[in-house]
Formats: C-alpha cells, structure tokens, sequence
C-alpha cells in the first residue's frame, strides 16, 4: 500500500476502506445514471429536434464509444496525476458536459455532450474499481465489490424512473442535470478521502498512437453499424467506415504488441483466468445494456407507456439488486467463481427468453417480475466475474487489468446494443412486410376486420369512402405493431441466447487455478 493511502487509514482508521468506497461509489452512480437514464427520453428528444430513430440512436453510441476508448486512459492518468486529481478532473468533465446537454440547441451539441459525458464515465469507472482493490484486503474484494456494483447496476435500473418522472413532469432536458448533486458531493468526497499521487510515482509517455487507432476504429464501426440500414451497406460512406474500422482495428492489435507502454496490455490475455473472465465481461455488458435500451423502448413504443412508466418497470428490479448485491458479493467469497458467475447467467438469460411472449396485452407485473428475475442473475455476476478476473493478475497489471475489464464490459455494451438495435430495425420492416403480403381479400379475417372497422366508423357519421379509408389506416397500425412485437421478441430471444452462451467460458474459468490470497494491493 503506497504512503498516502498509509497517511489516510492512520488518519481514519479501518473506517477508511468504506470511506474511500462510499466516495468510489457516489461517483459511479453519477456516471453510470447518465447511462441509460436518456433512454425514456429518446422519444421526446426526436420530436423535439425532429429526428428518427437512426439519428436519436447516436445519443447512445457516442457516450459508449468514448466512454469505452477513456477506459484505457484511467491506468496513465492514475500514474501522471493521481487518484484523486483524476476523479475530480473526471467529474468536472462530466458536470460540464451535463449542463451543455441540457441547455443543448440542437442534435449534433447534444451528441457532442453525450460524448464528453461518455470520456469523464470511461475515466471514473476504472478509477473507483481500482480505488476498492487497494484499500480492502484479498480475502474482502467480493464483499467490496457487491457494495461497489450496487452503483454500477442499480443506477442504470432506477435511472429510467428517475428520467421518466423528469420528462412527463418537466422537460427531457433534465434528465442531464440530475446527477450533477452526485458529481460535486463525489467531488467534495474525493478531495478528502482519495490519495494524492505519489511524489516519486514513475510515469510512462502516453500511448498516443494506440489512442488514436483505438478512437478512429470506435468511431468508425459504431457510427458504420448506426448508419447502415438507413444509408444501404454498400453505401460508399458506409463501405468506407467499416473499412477504416477493420484496418485501424487490426493496426491497434498490430501497435500495441509492439509499443513499450501500451494503451493495452495485451499481455494479460496470456492469463487464460483472465481471459476467460473477459469472454464473459463482453457478453455481460452485451446483454446489460442492451436489455436496458429494449425494454423502455418496447413498453413505450409497443404498449404506449409514458414515460413515467417504462421507469416505473425497472424500480422492482433496482429494489431487487439493493438486496442482492452485497449478498451477491458475500457468495463470491466464499465459493469459486465459476458457481455464481454460472447461476448469474442463467437466471438472466432464462428470464430474458421469458420475454418472446410479450405483447401489447402483457401486463405491467408480469414484466416487472422476469426482469427482477433477471437482474438477480446481474448481481450474482458482477462481483463474481471482476474479482476472477483480477485476483488472477500480478499487482504490477491491476491498473492495467482494471482499465481492460471496464473497457470490455463497454465494448460489449457498445457493440451490443448496435447490433440489437439493428437486428430489431431489420426484422420491423421483414415482419411488416410478410404480415402485409397476407392481408387480401381472400383473408377471411383481414375483410371481417375491415366491415367491422368501417361500420363503425359510418355508424359515427363518416361517409363510406373515409370509413374505409380510415379502416385501412386502422389496419396498417395493427400491422405495424405487430411487427414491432414480433422483432422485440427475437431481440430479447437474442440477449438471453447470448447470456446462455456465456456459459461456456464459465465453465473453462472452473478448469483454471485461482489465486485465493495474497497480499492487498498497491
């Protein structure tokens, strides 16, 4: 342990370690709500600017895409300005970048705040990991972990009822100020309980190269997947971007095995425990977020919840995790990893493939109780799955360990709910377009719909012809949601196949040995 965190637990005794990760925490709970607490907003946001789902989609992509490249610059700024230099600069970023979101004028400012939002989450989120693993002993990690991870997941679960009751009862632009009192209470915190750097702490030049790579290959395959369908795949533009991403992307695998400083250690995938972990930190972040994007969006576009509502829907499963975590934590302590990592993912991804009978009649419980379900899989993953992961490193790759399996569970995210929204977008119009090709007059049900629908508009004194006419938009409605429902389900089929594959890694970390103790960490 390094002389200034020495300093701090002789000034606070043992209380130290909670104080240190209280500050940890306050400031992941600030980050992480912004994550997906503009989901509930998105809707209002495109009627407000005027834009489609395509275009709205990059509000989300651009705060992944940066959060996750920033992950990789918390292990350098650690070592050139310290922890607590580094948490404060972070969540200055981030308050700045709230209030350009929320006084923003238009679309491209608001991405641009997304964006800076994304850096400041992608520095914190390692930081406050790192942060617990140093001031708690071994043999303490999963406890610390479990109260660290209520942060990391129950934020995003309650920040939807938090946006929601801010969008229906004020303005979408609120929702970027609401955890602006987190920040500057993290911010207080960290100037008091956090380490300053180490005078004679040695610093490496940034890995200026691999950060560039890594940016161009983010930017470029996010935006190339985000801008796909509406522009066609062989779109030059689109041609283009997914070139540059695989070129950039195989040069920064290329750069970093070669630089003396990497961005990346790519070393510590030569640890098979590690990688392993990683394999299901990847499809962790895949299925978190991508859950979290479809289930708001589903319930307000397919069964017209406000958005008060779709928020509403997550609280049981936030009050769920409360409980959850810390137990969660205890467990993967006591037992091998693999144990609750495994009952995590399949209780997430049973409950998920729960939902390809959803549809507009499905009732307001019956969701709220199979995504409560699958968020106790959550909590039993989280701390399980970090604590295999690190505890399987030397203490000289910590930092690093700890920026990679953050930047992981993002890429994962990033990637996951790019190809879910695309997935959901393609199989909309396929389904429209089967489902349409059956409604003719030779469809016994489709003409009984039509009479039924016109009479009664006759019957309110509309002349024929717009009774008919108003039938068929009456029908094409009925279609539309219907294909909606239909691509929603294989959307949420896909998340929970994905955390049942995850089970296959799982089982290779049960092969692999363990370090049990050692020594706490630097």
């Amino acid at each position: 342990m390094n002389d200034n965190v020495d300093l701090l637990f002789q000034r606070y005794g043992p209380r130290y370690r909670w104080y240190a990760t209280a500050t940890a925490m306050v400031g992941t709970i600030a980050t992480v709500l912004s994550t997906t607490i503009i989901n509930v907003a998105i809707p209002e946001i495109m009627g407000a600017y005027g834009i489609g789902e395509d275009k709205a989609q990059l509000f989300s992509t651009a705060f992944l895409a940066t959060m996750t490249g920033a992950m990789l610059l918390n292990a350098w700024m650690i070592e050139h300005y310290g922890q607590r230099n580094t948490f404060i600069f972070s969540l200055s970023l981030f308050v700045f970048a709230s209030i350009l979101g929320g006084v923003s004028p238009n679309e491209d400012v608001l991405v641009l705040a997304r964006a800076l939002q994304g850096i400041s989450a992608g520095l914190v989120q390692p930081l406050a990991m790192l942060v617990i693993f140093r001031v708690f002993p071994v043999e303490q990690h999963g406890k610390a972990m479990g109260m660290y991870g209520i942060g990391i997941v129950l934020a995003p679960a309650l920040g939807p009822t938090v946006g929601g009751m801010l969008v229906d009862g004020l303005s979408w632009r609120y929702v970027f100020y609401v955890a602006i009192p987190f920040s500057v209470l993290a911010i207080v915190m960290a100037n008091t309980f956090l380490p300053d750097r180490e005078k004679t702490a040695k610093t490496v030049p940034l890995d200026t190269l691999g950060l560039a790579l890594l940016s161009i290959f983010l930017y470029c395959l996010l935006m190339g997947l985000s801008d796909g369908r509406r522009l066609g795949w062989d779109n030059l533009l689109i041609v283009g971007r997914l070139t540059t991403a695989a070129l950039t992307g195989v040069g920064f695998i290329f750069w970093e095995q070669r630089c003396k400083n990497p961005l990346l250690d790519l070393t510590l995938f030569a640890n098979p425990r590690f990688t392993a972990a990683a394999v299901v930190t990847v499809i962790f972040g895949a299925g978190i977020f991508g859950s979290t994007y479809l289930i708001p969006v589903f319930v307000q576009t397919v069964q017209h919840y406000s958005a008060t509502q779709s928020g509403l829907l997550l609280m049981p499963a936030g009050v769920v995790m409360a409980f959850a975590f810390p137990i969660a934590g205890n467990i993967s302590d006591r037992l091998p990893s693999h144990i609750p990592i495994a009952l995590g993912l399949a209780f997430f991804g049973v409950s998920t493939l729960l939902f390809y009978r959803v549809d507009v009649n499905t009732s307001f419980w019956h969701l709220a109780i199979l995504i409560s379900f699958g968020r106790i899989g959550l909590s039993l993953i989280m701390p399980a799955v970090t604590t295999a992961s690190l505890r399987s490193l030397p203490p000289s790759q910590l930092s690093q360990g700890s920026g990679a399996t953050n930047f992981l569970r993002q890429l994962g995210g990033a990637f996951g709910v790019n190809a879910i929204v695309l997935r959901v977008q393609g199989e909309t119009l396929n389904q429209g377009a089967v489902i349409a090709a059956t409604q003719t007059a030779s469809n016994p049900v489709t003409t009984d719909l039509l009479q039924k629908i016109t009479s009664l508009h006759q019957y309110a004194g509309l002349p024929f012809d717009q009774a008919n006419a108003m039938a068929h938009v009456y029908l094409g409605q009925v279609i539309a949601a219907q294909a909606s429902t239909l691509a929603y389900r294989e959307g949420f089929i896909i998340v929970g196949m994905l955390f049942l594959f995850g089970l296959l890694p799982t089982w290779y970390l049960k092969r692999t040995s363990e370090i049990n103790s050692r020594p706490t960490i630097n």
